[in-house]
């Protein structure tokens, strides 16, 4: 009789890491072993640890768990943190093997049958072609994730379509959830850029066109969104018509690279530098100056990775960068600010919402695993096991500090050095209580009404 398989692969793993497994593993055989509490690792076929051979780390394990080869029963984000507090605790990232610990794998493996052919990846993994963002490249990199269903977005994201941090003014609760959030965020945008009827916004990566919508409908602007994805722009010409504001925004299908117009008198762009590039950044930061006037305001929320070496990764790590947001980059902080202020920004005000983005993400993770059945339909069992885990982890990332999300507010200075912002800081910010409630009371309002007008089902 064969020896239970759970126990050979706990112990060689435990052997080789140097530390007990922080989770309880069941093998296909139905053997178990390992943690007695918290979740447990279920494998339910050997190509899982094939993959892991032939992939050894974070790559591996997200083709197991995408294709369903292995499961997290019980809380995946628990599950996720456990693994993350043992990496970081053992320095996994830097484990060798001694000569006697690889032919101790390799023996280990034959013995379970795991040595074998390379297995295919998932179909939901990014094949992308081409040179590293180039224009044609990058509208296949957005295309992967964004293109991914409108529908899909709409049963995941509040009512406004916002799919980017969302801004907490106060505690989750019975009166105020995401749908406020969000609108709290669109509206502190609109303040700190200075918004004012008349005034021409140019959004760079406008998403679904909320922050457009907002903009013209509470501030009188007339606003120009850009974005690579087809399915978005076809969603936020549907919603402008829909308000009877096509003669106050326009939504262009356009590269960043390839925007002619004059200078706007403000510029917004919304979670969208990250997948611009290192190489391109200064190409990106030259560009929003140079379609800026002089006074001008511009607001970038930008995803970052810490300074300290905690997240290393630029990419987010080889599963966000081969299912989630291909070719992605982030730097610290500091770096993306050198670059905009080389291109003749002023830096005004940068604002950490770190920890407004894990509010933000365990909302849509909740929405995600509370109506599997629905989100499964819509995008299929693969594409929802990549949303369950890149949901999790990016929590787990942004409240463990391993990433950050930051408002920058700059100013385009005049030729003598200008920049004619108000003297007072709570006026440059947009941060007065007062004008807090107001706005978000008329906000709801204004959101009651265009999910009237669109017909969406209520939540």
């Amino acid at each position: 009789m064969p020896s239970p398989v759970a126990p050979q692969l706990v112990a060689l793993v435990e052997r080789l890491i140097g530390a007990p497994l922080p989770v309880r593993i069941r093998a296909w055989d139905g053997s178990e072993s390992g943690a007695s509490d918290g979740p447990v690792v279920t494998i339910r076929h050997r190509r899982a640890l094939r993959r892991l051979l032939w992939n050894p780390g974070e790559l591996g394990l997200a083709r197991a768990f995408v294709a369903g080869e292995l499961e997290i029963d019980g809380d995946i984000a628990d599950g996720l943190s456990r693994f993350w507090k043992l990496a970081k605790a053992q320095n996994l990232g830097a484990l060798t093997l001694t000569a006697a610990d690889k032919v101790d794998a390799v023996r280990t493996a034959v013995r379970l049958g795991l040595v074998g052919p390379r297995p295919k990846p998932p179909a939901s993994e990014a094949k992308l072609a081409g040179g590293l963002h180039t224009r044609r490249r990058d509208r296949a990199a957005i295309a992967h994730h964004y293109d991914l269903s409108n529908d899909f977005y709409e049963f995941l994201l509040d009512p406004q379509m916002a799919y980017s941090c969302g801004y907490w003014t106060r505690g989750a609760s019975q009166s105020y959830g995401l749908v406020d959030a969000q609108r709290d965020k669109l509206d502190l945008i609109c303040r700190k850029l200075g918004l004012k009827p008349g005034m021409r916004l140019l959004d760079v990566g406008c998403g679904w066109a909320s922050l457009l919508i907002h903009a013209a409908t509470h501030y009188g602007v007339t606003a120009v969104g850009v974005t690579l994805s087809a399915q978005q722009r076809a969603f936020g010409m549907a919603r402008v018509a829909a308000l009877g504001l096509t003669d106050k925004v326009e939504i262009r299908l356009q590269d960043y690279r390839e925007v002619p117009d004059q200078p706007f008198d403000a510029i917004s762009s919304i979670e969208m530098g990250e997948h611009v590039g290192q190489d391109n950044y200064p190409v990106y930061a030259a560009q929003l100056h140079k379609l800026l006037l002089p006074h001008g305001r511009l607001l970038l929320q930008q995803m970052s990775r810490g300074a300290a070496g905690a997240n290393t990764a630029p990419g987010g790590g080889a599963f966000m960068e081969s299912y989630v947001a291909p070719d992605m980059y982030m730097r610290p902080l500091g770096e993306t600010l050198n670059f905009l202020e080389a291109a003749g920004l002023e830096v005004v005000d940068v604002h950490s919402l770190r920890e407004h983005y894990v509010w933000t993400v365990r909302p849509w993770l909740d929405t995600l695993q509370d109506n599997k059945a629905e989100a499964v339909a819509l995008i299929g069992e693969e594409q929802f096991r990549v949303w369950l885990l890149y949901l999790a982890g990016a929590a787990l990332a942004f409240e463990e500090n391993r990433m950050g999300v930051h408002q920058v507010l700059m100013v385009r200075p005049d030729a003598e050095g200008r920049t004619e912002l108000p003297r007072g800081r709570t006026s440059t910010l947009g941060t007065d209580p007062e004008l807090d409630h107001r706005r978000a009371t008329n906000g709801a309002r204004v959101n009651g009404s265009t999910r009237a007008l669109l017909g969406e089902r209520p939540r």
